[in-house]
């Protein structure tokens, strides 16, 4: 057969190969799929194998999981590998995968695109500048950016921006605004690179100034991207003045106030608390997406409003949106703070079914949902299902175990987290490991453990470290060395503190710690109910009534009245609130008189109830 004939035969099967893979690839959903018609490909056609369109098709599965994406990318090392002759294409395919999550992987690769005689194009170098954005070198950040002006790429648009991109995540801002500056025709994207550089360092003054820099020039209009980026920055600071502002020129302008900027504008809010504000943002946006509802729901649960994020989440599912991994973050996080256990156990289920249990945020949210609703069980079993676990993952087990009062099986987690597991542990870890050993009483173990805070472990303590041995020595009866301890925290006592060993001084009845306690106390919270009661309590209990009465007199002098106790109790999913009252709540009259019933057969049980702080 002649050369020619048979470089066209070699090209006709190539086009044929490459047809039948763009029909079969788009049905393959999965891993699995993918390989599975490779061995089709190899064991039943003499055509050339279309290396590009595989390598094409597994990019786009790696965004599925990270387990997924981790399979991907070792697969497309695999085809590149086996590729006989790779292009441009094949190098900036495979590269895209390794950019952000491995940059040596992505340099290696590089290396071989140049020794096979590619040269690098202008789809290669922001593969290239973004790993060395991950890389600790700064040399490779400065050699990418040398490589680029020596293939004349310095006027193309998206490589210059990868550019800026790079050295602001290497925390270079002067070189960012280096490159920005010497762009001779700048596009909305030049503007949002350097506003984003700004952005991530911090820097609001110099967001606000390039945004107002942008609008007063004119030459470019700032788009949604642009609007999103100051805003965040405004969040970061929280600086509502700018972020006010932002939101009158959006509107001025008119732009519209979609999902992109209403999310950021929402986020701003919350992030400064002003939540009635935020609300006002979210029920304008016309067509919510998930990041959208994600925004105005993770604000509620970050600013203590936890029916509201709840109820938000309902009304989420009755328009047919469905919740992602920040969604059950977000109300797994709402239904620990009001005992939503019923709620809680259905988003178990749901992160189950859509193996979401991959997710080391979703996973740890599921063990300190179960963990504060007390099912100390099912978190250890949610725990020990997770297949990935950080220090976030650890400390709600260790904190959960100790808040309900197994402090013994806290510390022993602890003692495996750092032994066997060899995670660091944090500040939050020791918050959790010293109340356990207030819980335990195990005074000295937990001396142990803050005096090697800093030297072994290189934490500073805070006052919550301090609190947590105050409490310690308190319990256990050592009254003086626990005010000595409170004295010299770092700042100032707070009210936590000097509340836990004020109920200590009542409890044994110590009542010269107690008056410096008291006195202390009533100038931090003098609207607190609680701190005149247990005062009241310290006085009678060492027979100086006139001082008991004068407590409770101050406490209506000032106008201080006592906070009804409260609880939830969950039905259908709804979280019920009932504060002590004589008038019946939410209707509930079976309710009332099955409590009735559940007190008289207490009291035939024997039961009596303590009444020393009412």
């Amino acid at each position: 057969m002649p050369a020619g004939s048979a470089s066209t035969s070699t090209s006709v099967a190539a086009a044929a190969a490459a047809a039948a893979a763009s029909t079969l690839l788009p049905r393959c959903h999965s891993l699995a799929a993918v390989k599975q018609l490779h061995a089709h490909f190899l064991s039943h056609s003499n055509r050339p194998f279309p290396y590009n369109h595989f390598l094409s098709k597994l990019l786009s599965l790696s965004s599925a999981t990270v387990a997924v994406t981790n399979a991907a990318s070792d697969y497309a090392l695999l085809l590149l590998s086996s590729h006989p002759a790779p292009t441009a294409f094949s190098y900036n395919v495979t590269l895209r995968f390794f950019a952000s999550s491995r940059p040596g992987t992505t340099l290696r690769l590089f290396l071989r695109m140049l020794r096979s005689g590619l040269r690098p194009d202008a789809y290669t170098l922001p593969f290239l500048l973004l790993a060395a954005a991950r890389s600790p070198s700064r040399a490779l950040a400065h050699s990418a950016h040398a490589l680029l002006e020596k293939l004349g790429l310095r006027d193309h648009d998206h490589t210059v921006h990868s550019v800026i991109t790079m050295y602001s995540y290497l925390g270079d801002h002067l070189a960012a605004r280096r490159v920005f500056d010497g762009i001779p025709h700048r596009d909305v994207v030049s503007w949002n690179s350097m506003i984003k550089a700004y952005e991530r360092a911090g820097m609001v003054a110099e967001v606000e100034g390039m945004f107002r820099s942008m609008v007063a020039e004119g030459t470019v209009a700032p788009n949604g991207v642009t609007v999103a980026v100051v805003l965040t920055a405004c969040r970061d600071a929280g600086n509502m003045v700018l972020g006010r502002w932002v939101e009158e020129w959006v509107r001025s302008a008119g732009m519209e106030v979609d999902s992109l900027i209403g999310s950021a504008l929402v986020g701003m809010y919350e992030k400064c608390g002003e939540m009635a504000e935020a609300r006002r943002v979210f029920d304008g946006i016309i067509d919510k997406d998930v990041v959208t509802w994600n925004a105005m729901i993770t604000g509620y649960a970050q600013n203590g409003m936890s029916n509201e994020a709840i109820a938000l989440f309902h009304s989420m599912r009755e328009v047919g949106m469905r919740p992602d991994k920040i969604t059950l973050v977000g109300v797994l996080t709402s239904c620990a703070a009001v005992g939503a256990l019923e709620l809680g156990a259905e988003l178990d289920r749901y992160a189950s079914i859509r193996g979401l249990y991959n997710n080391v945020y979703v996973g740890t949210a599921l063990v300190d949902m179960y963990a504060k609703c007390g099912d100390l069980d099912k978190a250890i079993q949610v725990f020990e299902s997770m297949p990935c676990k950080n220090e976030a993952s650890w400390n709600a087990l260790i904190c959960g175990l100790a808040f309900n009062g197994r402090g013994h099986d806290a510390i022993q987690q602890f003692e495996l987290m750092i032994n066997e597991i060899g995670l660091q542990p944090d500040d939050i870890t020791f918050i959790g490991v010293l109340s356990a050993c207030v819980h335990a009483g195990l005074l000295e173990y937990g001396r142990r453990l803050f005096n090697s805070l800093t030297p072994v472990f290189k934490i500073i303590p805070k006052i919550e470290h301090y609190s947590c041995m105050v409490d310690l020595l308190a319990r256990a009866g050592h009254l003086e060395e626990a005010w000595d301890f409170a004295e010299k925290t770092p700042g100032k006592a707070d009210a936590v503190m000097l509340g836990a060993l004020l109920a200590a001084c009542r409890k044994c009845r110590n009542v010269e710690v107690g008056e410096r306690v008291i006195n202390r106390i009533m100038e931090l919270e003098p609207s607190n109910s609680w701190n005149y009661v247990v005062s009241s309590k310290i006085y009678a209990n060492s027979d100086r009534m006139d001082d008991s009465a004068k407590m409770i007199g101050l406490m209506r002098e000032r106008g201080v009245s006592k906070t009804p106790g409260c609880s939830w109790v969950e039905v259908k999913g709804k979280v019920l609130e009932f504060y002590a009252s004589t008038e019946l709540q939410h209707g509930a009259e079976d309710m009332y008189q099955l409590m009735a019933i559940l007190v008289d057969e207490m009291r035939l049980e024997g039961y009596a109830p303590n009444l020393d702080l009412v």
